[in-house]
């Protein structure tokens, strides 16, 4: 089988913020995924600067992608820009955290 965006999507869904009931996917936390021959890499962001458990996501993201990177390489680069805001949210997102009221 081959490693796709999908497989990694799949994977990076099963990462959630402790602090909030959304996986990291549907958070809007991930910026863009490329794949090439030998390696992933994973544009990412955190809803703040300041987030505890930015180490421990970033190092679920990495291994839980490992699992799938067919011997790839996997790089997680952490982007500040844009800044994240709660328009990159998955529409079930906002549902799941009440925010469709706000007119997002």
């Amino acid at each position: 089988m081959s490693v796709s965006i999908e497989k990694i999507i799949d994977e990076i869904k099963k990462i959630y913020d402790p602090e909030i009931p959304v996986n990291i996917w549907d958070l809007g936390l991930i910026y863009n995924i490329s794949i090439n021959d030998d390696k992933i890499i994973i544009d990412m962001t955190f809803t703040s600067p300041t987030c505890p458990m930015m180490e421990d996501i970033l190092n679920q993201v990495k291994s839980n992608v490992e699992s799938v990177a067919e011997n790839r390489a996997v790089e997680i680069n952490l982007v500040w820009e844009p800044a994240w805001d709660v328009s990159r949210m998955s529409d079930a997102a906002r549902v799941d955290l009440d925010l469709t009221e706000q007119g997002w």
